[in-house]
């Protein structure tokens, strides 16, 4: 899968996103596949390790949370209480938005094999006699290819990062997000890599 699968719909951050070098982020990816989860926060984690954050990914720290679950105010609570507990002042969090399907339909054959002699036109096709003798003059010859369609389905994942700053109020705690388009990922770990280059990007403070 190409790099230009993967595509930036809207970015935004703020003026404080520098904070973020300094914090310890849970990095979590909100989706019920448990192998995309993986995938995607371990990937996450690498590239802000790799960038001098301390990132952890929330699958090894708590191997139990559902992301994806509904979260009642109790689990509100006790989720708030794990973070203070291990130190996060920071999430980084992928959710899938929506994801799009669209048909599409390949149509091939329709034509005679024999075709390409046309080029050789008019010899090819030369005088009648030669021509009403030649194989490709037979309709039995088979050289006519049937007319065939597929149709088949992409999909087009969009997903949204944001990332919190949690030693801030609540109404001044988002520092940035992003949006970005997947086109039909054939492979979750190039998808993965693909999308995470595209974030980093836009969460760069320079």
């Amino acid at each position: 899968m190409p790099a230009s699968s993967v595509k930036v719909l809207d970015s935004w951050k703020a003026d404080n996103i520098n904070s973020m070098n300094i914090k310890n982020i849970l990095v979590i990816a909100r989706t019920d596949n448990n192998q995309g989860r993986v995938i995607f926060e371990e990937e996450i984690a690498n590239q802000l390790r790799a960038k001098g954050m301390k990132a952890t990914e929330s699958y090894t720290k708590f191997p139990q949370l559902n992301p994806d679950e509904k979260i009642s105010e109790e689990k509100r609570e006790k989720i708030v209480t794990l973070l203070k507990n291990e130190g996060f002042n920071a999430v980084v969090l992928t959710v899938v938005k929506d994801v799009q399907e669209t048909a599409k339909t390949v149509t091939d054959g329709g034509y005679y094999a024999g075709g390409t002699y046309a080029s050789y036109y008019p010899m090819y096709y030369g005088g009648f006699y030669g021509y009403y003798r030649h194989p490709y003059s037979y309709s039995t010859y088979g050289n006519y290819v049937p007319s065939t369609s597929t149709t088949y389905t992409t999909k087009a994942y969009i997903l949204e990062t944001v990332i919190y700053n949690l030693d801030l109020s609540d109404n001044q705690q988002l520092v940035a997000v992003v949006t970005s388009k997947i086109d039909d990922p054939k492979n979750v770990f190039k998808a993965a890599k693909d999308y995470v280059k595209a974030i980093t990007k836009s969460f760069d403070n320079k």
